[in-house]
C-alpha cells in the first residue's frame, strides 16, 4: 500500500490535523533558515566582524527581491487547495503545471537582476565602504541560485496545498546538514570567506529541489508533475496572479521598509549591525515557527472553500489564532530569556551582543502579535481576497513603519535603536485590528453552511 501524505483538511476534527499540517512545515522552515543562519554563524566566528554585517546586511535586500516572486507561489498554494479540495483535478493539473513554469521564469528573471545591480543596491543603502566589497560578492553568488529556490518554494506549496509537509521537511534536513558541512569546509579549510558561504548556500538550494522536483515527478497521486506537460496555462496564470501578485506585492513592500529601517541600522556602525544582523537571525526562527500556522490558514481555508465546507472556516480561525499566540509566546519568551546564550553563537565581543540583546527584547517579546496579523492575512487569502489585505499591510504596517522612522525616529532625543525597532509592534497590533475588522465583514458574504 503507498502511504498517502495529504491531509483531508474538510473532514474530522480540526486543531490534530492542523498540528500535523504545522508542526512539519514548522521545521521546515526553520531548517531553511538555518540556512542563512549557518552563513552568519560561520562567518562570525571565523571571518570577522565586517564579515558577519556583510552578510546579515543582505538578508532584508534578498527578501525585498524575492518576496514579490515567493509572493506568486501564494497564488498555487491557494488554487491548488481549492481545486483538489474540490476534486477537480484537470484543473488540479493545469495550475501545478503553471506554477513549475512560472517559478523557472520567477528564478531566471532573478538571477539576472541580483548579479546585475547587487551592488547598486547596497550603495543606496548607505552600506559603509569596509563592508559593501564583502556584501556584494555574497550577494551575487547568493543570485546565482534563485532558480533553484524558486521552483523549490513553488513546488513545496504545491505539496502544502494538499497537506503534505512532511517530505519537504525530509528535503531541507538533509540539503541543511550539505549546507553546514560545506560552509565550514569552504571558509575554514578553503578560506573563502563570504563568498564560500555564498557557494554553500546556493549548492544546498539546488539539493533540495532537486530532490522536491523528483518527489512530485515520482507522485501517483493527482498532483503529480509531467515534465512534458510543464507550460504556462493563460487562463490559471492570470488567477494565481491575481491571488499572487498582492501578496508578492504586500511581502516586497514590507522588505522595503525593512530594508529603510536596515538603512537607519547601517548609520549606527559595524558593531550596531552586526549586532543587529544576529538578532534578526535568531527571530527569525521565532517568525518561521509562527508563519507555519500562517500557511495553515492559507491551505486549510482554500480547501474547505473549494468542498463548500463554510461551517468549519470560523473554527479554522479560532484554532490558527491559539496556536500561533502560544507559539509566539513560548518561542520569543525563550528568545529573550537565553539571548545572550544564542547571540553569543554569532559573535564573541560583548558590544555586539549587547546591541542584539535590544532587539530582541522589543521584538520577541511581543512578536505573537505579528503572529496574529499574519494569520489573519493568510485567512483572508484562503477566502480568496488578496487585494484587501494588501492594501491593509501595506497602510496599516509598512506606510505606519516609514511615517516612524521619519517623523518620530528623526527627533534628536527619540534618535536611538530602540525607538526605532518599537515600530514594529506598534504596527503589528494596529494592522492585526483591521485585519479582523475585514474578516468580519467578508466572512458574511459566505453562508454559515
Amino acid at each position: 500500500m503507498v502511504k498517502s501524505y495529504s491531509i483531508d483538511m474538510c473532514n474530522g476534527s480540526i486543531l490534530p490535523k492542523l498540528l500535523r499540517f504545522a508542526i512539519p512545515l514548522m521545521c521546515s522552515s526553520i531548517l531553511q533558515l538555518l540556512f542563512n543562519a549557518a552563513d552568519v554563524v560561520v562567518v562570525g566566528r571565523f571571518c570577522g566582524e565586517n564579515s558577519l554585517a556583510a552578510v546579515g546586511s543582505t538578508t532584508s535586500l534578498i527578501n525585498l527581491l524575492t518576496n514579490l516572486f515567493i509572493g506568486l507561489s501564494v497564488g498555487a498554494n491557494v488554487l491548488t487547495a481549492r481545486y483538489y479540495g474540490a476534486k477537480e483535478n484537470r484543473h488540479l493539473h493545469d495550475v501545478i503545471h503553471t506554477a513549475v513554469a512560472l517559478s523557472l521564469i520567477s528564478g531566471i528573471i532573478l538571477t539576472i537582476f541580483g548579479v546585475v545591480f547587487a551592488k547598486q543596491i547596497l550603495q543606496w543603502m548607505q552600506t559603509p565602504k569596509e563592508v559593501i566589497a564583502l556584501s556584494t560578492t555574497y550577494l551575487r553568488i547568493y543570485f546565482m541560485g534563485m532558480i533553484a529556490t524558486m521552483l523549490y518554494n513553488f513546488c513545496s506549496a504545491i505539496l502544502r496545498a494538499v497537506g503534505d509537509t512532511k517530505r519537504p521537511l525530509y528535503y531541507l534536513l538533509f540539503a541543511g546538514l550539505i549546507n553546514v558541512v560545506l560552509n565550514l569546509f569552504f571558509v575554514v579549510v578553503c578560506k573563502m570567506n563570504v563568498a564560500g558561504v555564498g557557494l554553500a548556500t546556493v549548492l544546498s538550494q539546488c539539493i533540495s529541489a532537486t530532490l522536491i522536483v523528483r518527489c512530485l515527478l515520482r507522485e501517483k497521486e493527482a498532483y503529480q508533475l509531467i515534465l512534458k506537460d510543464i507550460r504556462l496555462h493563460t487562463k490559471y496564470v492570470g488567477r494565481i496572479l491575481q491571488i499572487g501578485l498582492p501578496a508578492g506585492l504586500q511581502g516586497t513592500v514590507f522588505s522595503l521598509s525593512n530594508v529603510v529601517i536596515q538603512s537607519s541600522v547601517n548609520s549606527f556602525g559595524s558593531v550596531i549591525m552586526a549586532g543587529n544582523a544576529a538578532a534578526g537571525s535568531v527571530e527569525g526562527f521565532v517568525y518561521m515557527g509562527m508563519n507555519a500556522f500562517h500557511q495553515a490558514a492559507v491551505s486549510f481555508v482554500s480547501q474547505n472553500m473549494g468542498a463548500g465546507r463554510f461551517e468549519r472556516i470560523n473554527k479554522i480561525v479560532v484554532r490558527v489564532m491559539l496556536c500561533v499566540i502560544m507559539t509566539g509566546i513560548l518561542l520569543g519568551g525563550l528568545v529573550v530569556l537565553f539571548g545572550e546564550h544564542l547571540l553569543g553563537l554569532y559573535s564573541g565581543k560583548e558590544d555586539v551582543i549587547a546591541a542584539g540583546m535590544i532587539r530582541l527584547r522589543i521584538i520577541c517579546g511581543v512578536y505573537f502579535l505579528c503572529g496574529l496579523m499574519d494569520v489573519m492575512v493568510g485567512v483572508l487569502r484562503g477566502l480568496g481576497y488578496s487585494v484587501m489585505p494588501m492594501i491593509v499591510s501595506l497602510i496599516g504596517a509598512c506606510g505606519l513603519r516609514l511615517l516612524w522612522i521619519f517623523t518620530i525616529f528623526q527627533v534628536e532625543q527619540y534618535h536611538t535603536t530602540t525607538v526605532l525597532y518599537l515600530s514594529y509592534p506598534v504596527t503589528w497590533l494596529i494592522t492585526f485590528m483591521i485585519h479582523v475588522i475585514c474578516f468580519c465583514v467578508v466572512r458574511r458574504r459566505y453562508p454559515k453552511r
